[in-house]
């Protein structure tokens, strides 16, 4: 082993250890280990930002506005509304979502598809008196199994098809990935319809007449003419457990009073942190004559000036806009994220109130104005439904429960059908390479009003941009140093032994386990060098090995950090870190027992 090799698998190491910490952004980390790639003359100065050019990064950010498209035209509402049957059983009405959404993910963005689909999941859970999780989960993993069937199903694929074009045989083309892909994806979903909802954990408190988010936190204020004034602390708590709910924090003029001393007397203007059911909030104000609190601080613009504030609201109630309750889930890498209400000016831009917040497993006991929003929390938000559509576009927000935010364009919506059709056509024939093909496909959409050149910019998700970007060149490193070949020949001397198919599942493993941990195009990117590496030592042909790296890459199953889709529903699910465990073994198990075969019959040795 020479230097170059050690630096490079420190270096490797680093990064990984920093991806499975998750104390930085993996698009940070990512950058960090390029620059400590070319500052360790592991990569060449003219090759660094290289990467930023490659097919695989030009189609990911194509595909991602594409996807946008489609999803604010309301074309795949209407493909919904079309599919998914209105009245059947509960086994044929999650068959058909399940499947609506692995065909979408084969053509779209995957976290795109699961957030259309995710409020029709809560109506079909509730119709079915099914708890919203065991509706949830099968469908995350229904799209998660559907992107890896085409080639832009999924930017793993794209990555793989990438590393595969650097050898004699070039890249992937578009349905290379079909025959593996949808044997696996047919076998899981049979399986996740069948008996996946058997399998989720049912979380107490579900119940079918509403959508449970567990109990939500907010901030009441004690009004001057409250029947609160005067009381204990003790006797009002008294009053709430009569409404199932609790005192959990207590501010007298922005001061955080202890609440262990029942014996506090209530005054006016205190402001009470309560913890109640979504039901029960109409019957926790009244049992007490208390408002809802509007925290001073969110009502001041950024000057300082609340006149602001007070014309925006004369413009939302002049305008005569339908004023709607509306639970707003963050995406993962939404712009909302790490922010709080105050930070985003949510009264004074948008004349939105911030009324609660979910978040399973943690109790919050800050100003809700003043807390930072994290993935997998549930927000309670009220104002006209023009401001909420506008605030979810803006920060990145699923609606849940009614769908009060997509207009469906009926034009629009068919331009971006067929633009998008003629784009997978002309890469699927090879008229065109994808990169270009789907440029084209993102310029039509621009110059044909599908999207705004401003929402196109916003679709594109940077952080994974820069993710694959920085990566590449850091593989190139991996296959240049020999660190590859190093790693190639420990894993077939120790484990495989020299043997083409246990060397083929050992890669699927392992690239799997690493993609519960780690951004799946992370992994995608550090398993290919090793996957040809492989491969060449064995004297056989590449192609299982890279598909094995694609697959594996895709099917992360087991923890709510492994794929994107699996954080989107934590929260609306009311799930823990160890309920996708249940489910996704299993699921993962399916995966290795049936990729294995069909990649070796398909992509022979």
């Amino acid at each position: 082993m020479n230097s170059d090799v050690m630096l490079i698998l420190a270096i490797l190491m680093v990064t990984l250890a920093l991806f499975l910490w998750g104390r930085w952004r993996h698009d940070i980390v990512a950058l960090a280990s390029l620059l400590a790639s070319v500052l360790a003359g592991l990569v060449p100065r003219e090759a660094v930002f290289a990467g930023f050019g490659h097919p695989a990064v030009i189609t990911v950010a194509c595909v991602l506005v594409l996807s946008r498209g489609l999803q604010t035209t309301g074309a795949v509402d209407t493909l919904a509304r079309y599919v998914l049957p209105r009245k059947a059983h509960a086994t044929w009405a999650l068959a058909s979502l399940i499947a609506l959404g692995a065909l979408l993910s084969a053509f779209m963005n995957n976290v795109g598809a699961m957030a259309l689909l995710m409020p029709i999941a809560i109506q079909v859970s509730s119709k079915n008196n099914l708890p919203p999780g065991k509706v949830l989960m099968p469908l995350a993993f229904g799209t998660i199994l559907g992107g890896m069937t085409t080639l832009i199903g999924t930017p793993p694929n794209l990555i793989v098809s990438g590393f595969r074009a650097g050898t004699e045989a070039g890249g992937f083309r578009m349905f290379d990935f079909t025959a593996v892909g949808l044997a696996v994806a047919a076998t899981g979903i049979l399986f996740l319809v069948l008996l996946g909802r058997r399998i989720v954990p049912a979380r107490p408190g579900s119940q079918a007449d509403h959508f449970d988010t567990a109990a939500y936190l907010t901030e009441a204020r004690v009004t001057a003419e409250s029947k609160a004034v005067g009381l204990t602390l003790r006797e009002a708590e008294r009053i709430l457990e009569t409404v199932d709910a609790q005192v959990v924090g207590m501010l007298r003029k922005d001061t955080r009073i202890s609440i262990q001393n029942r014996r506090w007397i209530l005054r006016a203007d205190d402001i009470l942190v309560i913890e109640a059911e979504p039901e029960s909030f109409s019957k926790v104000l009244s049992s007490l004559g208390i408002t809802v609190n509007e925290s001073p601080t969110s009502l001041v613009a950024a000057d300082g000036d609340d006149r602001s504030e007070s014309k925006n609201t004369e413009q939302l109630k002049s305008s005569g806009d339908e004023t709607l309750l509306q639970e707003l889930v963050p995406l993962p890498h939404a712009r909302l994220l790490r922010r709080s209400a105050n930070a985003v000016k949510l009264r004074s831009h948008y004349g939105l109130s911030l009324l609660a917040i979910s978040r399973r497993g943690r109790r919050i006991v800050k100003r809700l104005s003043a807390t930072a929003i994290q993935a997998g929390d549930v927000l309670l938000m009220q104002g006209p439904s023009e401001s909420l559509a506008e605030f979810a576009s803006d920060y990145g927000c699923v609606p849940l429960a009614h769908r009060s935010i997509t207009i469906p364009n009926k034009r629009r919506a068919t331009i971006a059908s067929l633009v998008m059709g003629a784009a997978i056509t002309v890469a699927a024939l090879g008229l065109l390479p994808s990169d270009i093909a789907f440029s084209i496909g993102v310029l039509l959409f621009v110059l044909l009003g599908v999207v705004s050149p401003r929402v196109a910019y916003d679709a594109v998700d940077w952080s994974v941009i820069v993710l694959i970007g920085a990566l590449i060149p850091v593989a190139g490193a991996m296959a240049a140093t020999g660190a590859a070949d190093w790693l190639a020949q420990g894993l077939l001397g120790t484990v495989a032994r020299g043997h083409p198919i246990v060397a083929l599942t050992l890669v699927l493993v392992v690239t799997m386990t690493l993609s519960d941990f780690m951004n799946n195009a992370a992994t995608a990117a550090v398993m290919c060098p090793l996957a040809l590496s492989t491969a060449t030592q064995l004297s056989v042909r590449p192609d299982a090995f890279l598909m094995a790296v694609a697959v594996g890459a895709s099917c992360a199953f087991l923890t709510p950090i492994g794929h994107q889709n699996n954080t989107l529903i934590l929260g609306p699910g009311g799930f823990r870190f160890g309920d996708y465990w249940r489910l996704g073994l299993p699921m993962e198990v399916i995966v290795v027992v049936v990729s294995i075969p069909v990649l070796l019959w398909v992509w022979p040795l």
